[in-house]
This record gives C-alpha cells, structure tokens and sequence, in this order.
C-alpha cells in the first residue's frame, strides 16, 4: 500500500497508504475513493499509465534531453532545464488550442489524448527536476 505523508509544506512519499486519520474521519483518498470509485479507477489507471509512458520515453532517451547537457547542480542548470520544459508545454498547450479551441483538423496523427498524456507528464518531470531528483 502506498502512503503519501502530508506537512504544510511538502508531500513525502513513504511507501505506504494512509488507512485511517486519527479523528476516524475518512482521508480524502477514502473519501474519494467511496464516492467517485469509477472515477478514481479511471484516475489510477491513466495514472499507471503515464508512469509506463514516461518509463519506456525514459529508456529511448535517457535523462540528457532534459538536463541539457547540464549535471543540473545548480540554479541556473535548473533553470535552463526547466525553460525547455516550458517552451515543450507551450508547443502543446498551443496544440490543444488549435485541435480543441479553435476546431483545426489534426494534421499530423497526434490525438488530443496523446497531447494531454504529454502535458501531464511533462508536468510532472518540471517537478523531479526541481526537486533535483532528475536522472538519479
């Protein structure tokens, strides 16, 4: 089971899965998890399999695409990791306006599925490297 502790000012994963609070009031997973359960199956299993997209990207290009070139060890190196982040977000952000917003045709065989798969991971790896956690 999986537990994410929670402080006011950061998440820790644990490895383990918060069961009950000590006020014997469901947590918000429970919650969540009681009242949205088709909803929650849904969240995990795309979740899963984002994990298992990033993994197999992971091991076509290796962590130096979004280092840089850099070891990313300091501010700036971040930084510079993180403006390409950006500028990859922004090209799909800008996907999605033309496919969704703006009803553009879909050119290239890319599915607004796939962009929003990449947006979130994208998302995610912007927070491994500030967390300086990328490629370790």
């Amino acid at each position: 089971m999986d537990k994410i502790r929670e402080a006011k000012t950061k998440v820790e994963y644990t490895g383990e899965r918060i069961i009950k609070k000590k006020d014997g009031k469901l947590t918000a997973v429970e919650y969540c998890e009681k009242h949205y359960p088709v909803m929650m199956n849904e969240y995990k299993r795309i979740m899963f399999e984002q994990y298992e997209t990033f993994c197999k990207k992971q091991r076509n290009y290796g962590p130096h695409n979004i280092s840089v070139g850099t070891s990313l060890e300091t501010p700036d190196d971040i930084k510079l990791s993180l403006t390409g982040l950006w500028f990859r977000i922004n090209d799909k952000v800008q996907r999605l306006k033309q496919l969704v917003i703006l009803g553009q045709p879909d050119e290239v065989g890319e599915s607004t599925q796939d962009t929003f798969q990449d947006l979130s991971i994208y998302g995610m790896i912007a927070q491994v490297v500030q967390n300086s956690k990328w490629g370790k």
